[in-house]
């Protein structure tokens, strides 16, 4: 499926969000019901969790901070930490900070009493000058990582605080200064299909933006261990954000000949760059592939186009896109 406007949420690796409390409705719900206890008052999925691993978390972040070409934001911290908390919402409700993030950063939340957090957390404070590690550091913590898993940059959050809670200027001010760099698309193409070219590999050039909630469906699909080991037996894999990156746009008119139209979008190149085949199929273009029409495209390119993935890899690919499609409950749309 494509999109042409959408805002969708960024992954957030770690223990998020809230979960939604469903009750009956008001006109069958019985005069004693009327009368809510604490056990039926909507329950907040904890903030961190003491047994994710802090060094898989990050390195499932990292692998998407060098896809997108951004960062990862990791928040140190604990669940009974009421700053922590604070500091959380002002990334959920502040529309300025909330789209920042969304933008630009992987975020991870990363218990101290997690495993590996300790390490982490001294890597991270090495990042600190000698005069503000002799203040010590409360919690929460962030550090900046970039998409090697390097600390560019840490962050005591007592001077982001202004009384009783954070000030939005100072985070956004913050969060701003430490945006990778814009990337060049062109080069990132020219990197790919030289890699393509040197191995006798075809190259998988998919276009997307931030907003684009298919476009982040497409990402997470590739990035699944076993899909992207069948895919990258044939294919480099290599993505053109549209918004972010310089010239991102004029890739894809290239490429598109200029016809509008949805994202993701994506094309098969061979490492010269001729197209072989693209995402528009008898009905328009799949986009992610959700719908079985969309699927049968989707496998019909990678055929037609590769020759190192074996008939029962296509038909894993097969059964993890059909697989997701019952999840979405398109299948009750039939």
């Amino acid at each position: 499926m494509a999109m042409n406007l959408s805002l969708s949420g960024r992954r957030v690796i770690g223990s998020l969000g809230y979960l939604l409390a469903v009750g009956l409705p008001l006109a069958l719900a019985r005069p004693q019901d009327q009368t809510k206890t604490k056990s039926d008052e909507p329950k907040k999925t904890p903030l961190y969790d003491t047994k994710a691993d802090a060094q898989a978390q990050v390195e499932v972040a990292t692998a998407a901070a060098r896809r997108d070409h951004s960062r990862v934001l990791v928040m140190f911290g604990f669940e009974g930490c009421g700053w922590c908390h604070k500091l959380h919402a002002l990334f959920a409700q502040n529309p300025e900070i909330r789209k920042l993030l969304h933008d630009e950063y992987i975020r991870v939340q990363v218990d101290i009493q997690a495993p590996h957090a300790a390490e982490l957390l001294k890597t991270s404070k090495a990042a600190l000058s000698e005069e503000e590690l002799k203040k010590g550091i409360g919690y929460p913590f962030l550090a900046v990582l970039d998409g090697s898993g390097k600390v560019v940059t840490a962050q005591r959050t007592d001077p982001l605080e202004e009384g009783d809670h954070h000030d939005p200027a100072k985070v956004k001010e913050f969060l701003g200064k430490w945006v990778a760099p814009p990337t060049e698309a062109r080069p990132v193409l020219d990197a790919a299909l030289a890699k393509a070219a040197a191995d006798d590999k075809r190259v998988f050039l998919h276009f997307g933006a931030p907003w684009c909630g298919w476009c982040h469906k497409l990402d997470d699909f590739l990035a699944r261990p076993e899909i992207a080991a069948i895919v990258s037996r044939d294919y480099v894999d290599v993505k053109i954000d549209i918004d972010r990156m310089t010239n991102g746009k004029a890739v894809l008119a290239e490429y598109r000949k200029g016809e509008a139209g949805g994202i993701p979008w994506f094309v098969i190149l061979d490492g010269q760059g001729k197209v072989l085949v693209t995402s528009d199929g008898p009905k328009g273009n799949i986009g992610y592939p959700a719908e079985l029409h969309e699927i049968e495209h989707f496998l019909a390119m990678l055929k037609q186009t590769a020759r190192r993935i074996e008939p029962a890899q296509f038909e894993q690919i097969e059964t993890t896109l059909r697989k997701t499609r019952a999840d979405l409950g398109l299948d009750r749309n039939r």
